[in-house]
């Protein structure tokens, strides 16, 4: 029986103490280890599994943490936290005081950089790169490693562009497994499949056009071909390109076969790769499919209809359109600036576009939503799926500031469902015609509805509602979060004194139904899942300043500060905007 080697390693410099004909045992264990704790508590699966001998190769060679890596986005770095110390607690992996699922300075000294986000590595790392040629270090290495999908973005290729005329040393390693969270998109997706094939002449390489020093593709799976060519490129200087072929999923049968769904797929027999499944029979359906069933409804009578996403069909459920009108619903890949103003382009000349993008990398496209849209008026429809606390993903995926970076652009109109009906009636509505662009912000996973198919109804911009009628608080809340109100409200021994208002629009506001609201109560408590500097609760206590109104106010939502990873009931609470801390505020 072998020794079992992980065991041994708690950092890299046990890593190199091992002979290099030890390291495919390893690579196994490595694989074995992940999928037994990741099947047991979910997370990001299959790009870990696929940078397996990549990642234990980068690790002997190169004098980390000295030598500076990169992960791009961060999914595929379950090994090298494995690997960098954190092996006996990665059970805590996304947990509530755990370890993050992404690399994270504060967390590790081997995480050179945090990410979240993708395309980011190119940049970081040649940023570092320039450092350590200015203070006269010319022998640190400086490692990006990228996939195919990241490097097909805006910001990818603008750090590629400037490394090409530098001496930076920076080694960029392209992990190139034709797939993201969806399959990769693009002409650049195309490019790169035809040097795998061999069917693109050698001399036409764009790399080498930029002025990188490019080697490959190799087999990222030959753990010795793949140290060779490292300890090679480890003594060139200057801007450096590895091509290493990689199959998401390696070492998983239904991972490699099913490389979208074992992306993240929840909790799974580790020895059979047969995910648990849960029964969906009499539950409300999740958000992003309310929005994704829904278009495609209108779709299929309004012709006009356009969906547009940036590389998350599957997480948006954009994929429902893309399936059956794929003429007019579009992946435009990892690019949400093109996204943005793509949908502008197309609403100049008439269509209606739903532009589906997460609410934390709309954050990435904020420019183009002033620029080419609200100066325009152009009547875009940004939908903003995961908006608010999205668990277990963290700080960098939470969709916390779309109501504070948004409510101060002219002409947007900015709507949050309270639940799967209002998201369905606010699609409808938009399509039907609208004199600004307007942001729809839902969360991630279920709504509170079962039987959510209903006729639509024409929702009145601008409108709030009352839930409950109450006589000394009233309660305005912002979207979804607004159930938890109502339950608290519900579980109250003494009704008739709490008021409950849906305020779904935070621009423009319903000041009408504010007058009457600040000239009953004296108590107002506003809840909102988001930062409250800038949110929903600064919009009320502006009307409040503005006209002179002497109420007590008060504010819930998230704090001015970062919100870690755990479950989202776990990040409610600590931000106290869950149904049991709501219910105590409300009965004292």
């Amino acid at each position: 029986m072998k020794n079992n080697l992980l065991s041994t390693i708690i950092n890299p410099t046990d890593l190199r103490q091992l002979d290099e004909w030890q390291l495919p045992q390893l690579a196994k264990e490595l694989r074995d280890f992940i999928i037994d704790i990741v099947s047991a508590k979910e997370g990001h699966l299959g790009a870990s599994l696929g940078v397996v001998e990549l990642t234990i190769a980068l690790h002997y060679v190169f004098n980390t943490p000295k030598d500076l890596l990169i992960w791009d986005v961060g999914h595929q770095a379950y090994g090298h936290k494995i690997l960098t110390g954190r092996r006996e607690k990665f059970d805590t992996n996304r947990q509530l005081n755990g370890i993050s699922g992404f690399p994270k300075r504060s967390e590790s000294e081997y995480d050179a950089f945090g990410v979240g986000h993708s395309s980011t590595a190119i940049s970081a790392a040649l940023g570092m790169a320039i450092a350590s040629n200015l203070n006269g270090d010319y022998d640190k290495q400086h490692i990006a490693v990228i996939g195919d999908a990241s490097i097909a973005a805006g910001m990818a290729f603008e750090g590629l562009n400037h490394a090409g005329v530098t001496d930076a040393n920076l080694l960029v390693i392209l992990n190139d497994n034709a797939i993201g969270i969806d399959p990769s998109v693009g002409a650049l997706k195309n490019y790169l499949t035809a040097v795998k094939t061999g069917t693109n002449p050698r001399q036409n390489n764009m790399i080498k056009s930029l002025n990188f020093d490019y080697s490959g593709p190799i087999d990222g799976h030959d753990i010795h071909a793949v140290i060779k060519e490292l300890k090679r490129l480890q003594k060139i200087k200057g801007p450096k390109f590895l091509h290493i072929i990689t199959t998401k999923g390696k070492g998983l049968k239904q991972a490699e076969e099913d490389q979208v769904k074992y992306h993240a797929p929840g909790k799974f027999d580790p020895i059979s790769g047969e995910i648990h499944s849960k029964s969906e029979e009499n539950l409300p359906p999740k958000y992003q499919d309310v929005f994704g069933l829904t278009i495609l409804d209108l779709a299929k009578t309004n012709k006009k209809i356009i969906g547009i996403t940036p590389a998350m069909p599957s997480g948006s459920s954009l994929k429902f359109m893309m399936e059956a009108l794929p003429e007019r619903a579009f992946d435009v890949g990892i690019a949400e600036q093109h996204a943005v103003t793509l949908a502008a382009g197309m609403a100049t000349q008439g269509m209606i576009v739903y532009c589906n993008i997460y609410s934390t990398f709309l954050q990435r496209a904020y420019d183009q939503v002033i620029h080419d849209v609200a100066i325009q008026n152009l009547p875009v429809i940004f939908c903003l799926d995961r908006a608010g606390l999205v668990g277990e993903d963290g700080p960098t995926h939470h969709g916390l500031y779309d109501i504070a970076y948004l409510r101060c652009i002219p002409n947007l109109i900015i709507y949050s469902p309270l639940n799967e009906i209002a998201l369905r009636n606010i699609l409808y509505t938009a399509q039907l015609g609208l004199n600004h662009p307007i942001a729809i912000r839902y969360p991630r996973g279920r709504g509170v509805t079962v039987n959510w198919i209903q006729p639509y109804e024409i929702i009145t911009i601008g409108k709030a509602n009352c839930l409950v009628h109450g006589t000394e608080t009233a309660v305005l809340s912002n979207g979804p979060i607004g159930n938890n109100v109502s339950l608290a409200i519900a579980n109250l021994g003494h009704p008739n004194t709490v008021a409950h208002y849906d305020f779904a629009f935070v621009k423009p506001l319903d000041e009408e139904e504010l007058h009457r609201i600040f000239r009953a109560f004296k108590k107002i408590i506003t809840i909102e899942d988001g930062t409250i500097i800038g949110g929903f609760g600064s919009a009320i206590a502006e009307f409040a300043t503005q006209y002179n109104y002497k109420a007590q106010l008060l504010t819930l939502g998230v704090p001015d500060s970062y919100i870690e990873q755990g479950t989202i009931l776990e990040q409610q609470q600590f931000c106290k905007i869950d149904v049991n801390s709501l219910e105590l505020l409300l009965s004292n």
